[in-house]
């Protein structure tokens, strides 16, 4: 795949090298501001046998493609599009931006946004999918922001969807 970008924010989204996961892993330990949200996250101890071990499980996987979120040069986060049916035309997708240091500036938008188009215009997806934290008002406003319109709650989460004919009407009629 080619890198996906999107200029404006400059903001790219790649598929994950172990390098790029090692150094997001390694960025947990050393920024000051990880995850204000949740507290449930510290303390991370980064361990490079385990970071290997979880790269090469992940990409061994048919149902998932990770990428890294970079920031120009810099990985600011982690994307997945996971539950990947090529049957259902369906996927859902899920995104961990490093740190609250680079929350509130349109990455994370941004980010979604070259996910959705990779989703319906590389993938072939016909829908996708989303949650998040009822309690995460960010997360929310985002996913409908970008379009995702909120189809239930299950538990703690509410739930979205949006499929690729609203994605290519929120494009100006066209998927690019």
């Amino acid at each position: 795949m080619e890198q996906c970008a999107e200029q404006r924010n400059r903001i790219s989204i790649q598929p994950q090298t172990l390098a790029d996961y090692d150094a997001l892993c390694r960025g947990l330990v050393q920024d000051p501001l990880l995850f204000v949200d949740p507290d449930a996250f510290r303390p991370y101890r980064y361990d490079p046998t385990a970071v290997a071990e979880t790269f090469e499980k992940n990409r061994k996987r048919i149902d998932r493609r990770y990428f890294t979120v970079f920031l120009d040069d810099m990985p600011i986060g982690e994307l997945v599009l996971k539950c990947i049916d090529f049957e259902q035309k369906s996927c859902e997708f899920g995104i961990c931006l490093q740190s609250d240091a680079v929350k509130n500036r349109g990455y994370g938008t941004a980010a979604e946004r070259l996910a959705l188009r990779y989703a319906f215009e590389t993938l072939g997806m016909e829908t996708v999918y989303a949650d998040a934290l009822i309690r995460n008002r960010r997360s929310c406003h985002v996913l409908e922001k970008i379009g995702m319109n909120k189809i239930g709650v299950r538990g703690d989460f509410n739930l979205y969807r949006i499929d690729r004919a609203a994605f290519i009407t929120r494009q100006g009629g066209q998927s690019r």
